[in-house]
């Protein structure tokens, strides 16, 4: 009999994939979409998948967005386990931001700033009115006026630490902590926790950073600067001995400035909370800046009274892979288990009707 209910369940779940697959290809009269389409279409989708799934490759976040019918953190999952199955070659040094080819830059702490402001690609000054122009593959004007060769372009918090306003990262050699080789431990180090926050789930990671800006973290930020742009990425590999450059990845940076009054060891200065994620995320990034500096509240001797500023509850419950798999678990048979609590409710009920009835009869 057990025999007969396995292949009967295996049947169920071949059935349940030919489904899924008619489901997803939708109306075959209705012309099929391709990888290329939604790479270059739905690009921002394309990017938040690259960025939770830890992996920079737009077809093949395209791809799982595809596959997996929009689904973002389906789409995540299936880059986050494809991953898996490469191999690490090398390690890249480190990538020099302020070396980004920019496409947006803006700041909102100075109005004029070297290399001035770059508006860019986005939504920020748009009415979100529905456009029904799109729906006819309206095809817009190219925009009046290019950007040309951009001049330098430095770092807002670079500026503010000449002066000694900003605190600056001392140099270090270490090797960085690698979240997906070691497990996680706590007290984290930044180096760990700003790993997990790329790729933590986006909306998590804007929760908790509201959180900060109604109270719940003590800190009153402002945007420094974000810039989207590419940087190339380089290896050193040992039998040449030099940096070569291996491709570009676009990126987006948030670099977040916070009130800082000073301790006994460091004076009154700004501090900040820093965003970095693959693709154009701003949202991603800012929220990602916002929590990076309420989790720092430790090091900076500041009272830990906010969820935000907890190291164990933003890092466990910010990959929503995990979260997934916790959650959607509770979909799979727990027939004994509850088996055992319905009896255990059975027996409950029975001792208390029993203790009534005793109670009624003294």
């Amino acid at each position: 009999m057990a025999y007969v209910a396995v292949k009967g369940g295996e049947r169920a779940i071949d059935n349940a994939h030919r489904w899924l697959a008619e489901e997803r290809r939708g109306n075959p009269e209705v012309p099929d979409i391709s990888i290329a389409q939604i790479a270059e279409q739905l690009g921002r989708s394309v990017d938040r998948v690259m960025a939770e799934g830890s992996l920079y490759d737009p077809s093949l976040a395209a791809l799982a967005v595809k596959q997996a019918q929009g689904d973002l953190i389906e789409a995540a999952f299936l880059v986050r386990a494809y991953r898996t199955t490469l191999p690490r070659f090398a390690a890249a040094v480190p990538v020099d931001t302020a070396a980004m080819t920019i496409k947006r830059r803006i700041s909102a702490v100075f109005k004029d700033m070297p290399g001035g402001q770059l508006l860019g690609p986005t939504y920020d000054y748009t009415h979100r009115l529905l456009d029904f122009a799109l729906e006819a593959g309206f095809t817009p004007p190219p925009p009046a006026e290019l950007p040309t060769e951009a001049e330098e372009m430095p770092r807002i918090h670079d500026i503010l630490g000449h002066e000694g306003l900003m605190e600056m990262d001392a140099p270090s050699d270490a090797e960085p902590f690698d979240i997906t080789r070691a497990p996680m431990q706590f007290p984290a180090g930044r180096d760990a926790r700003l790993q997990s926050l790329a790729r933590g789930d986006e909306g998590f990671l804007l929760a908790m950073g509201y959180s900060t800006q109604r109270g719940w973290g003590g800190s009153h930020p402002f945007v420094g600067e974000i810039r989207v742009g590419t940087a190339s990425v380089e290896i050193v590999p040992p039998e040449l001995g030099f940096a070569i450059d291996i491709g570009d990845v676009e990126l987006t940076e948030c670099q977040m400035v916070n009130q800082f009054a000073g301790s006994k060891t460091q004076p009154p200065q700004f501090t900040r909370g820093y965003g970095l994620v693959f693709g154009h995320c701003e949202r991603k990034s800012m929220a990602m800046a916002l929590v990076d500096r309420a989790l720092r509240a430790a090091e900076l001797g500041e009272e830990i009274t906010a969820p935000a500023q907890m190291q164990e509850f933003v890092i466990y419950h910010c990959d929503n892979i995990e979260a997934t798999g916790f959650v959607e678990h509770l979909k799979l048979p727990h027939y004994v288990d509850f088996q055992s609590e319905l009896e255990t409710i059975r027996r409950m009920r029975a001792d208390a009707e029993r203790e009534m009835m005793q109670e009624a009869a003294q």
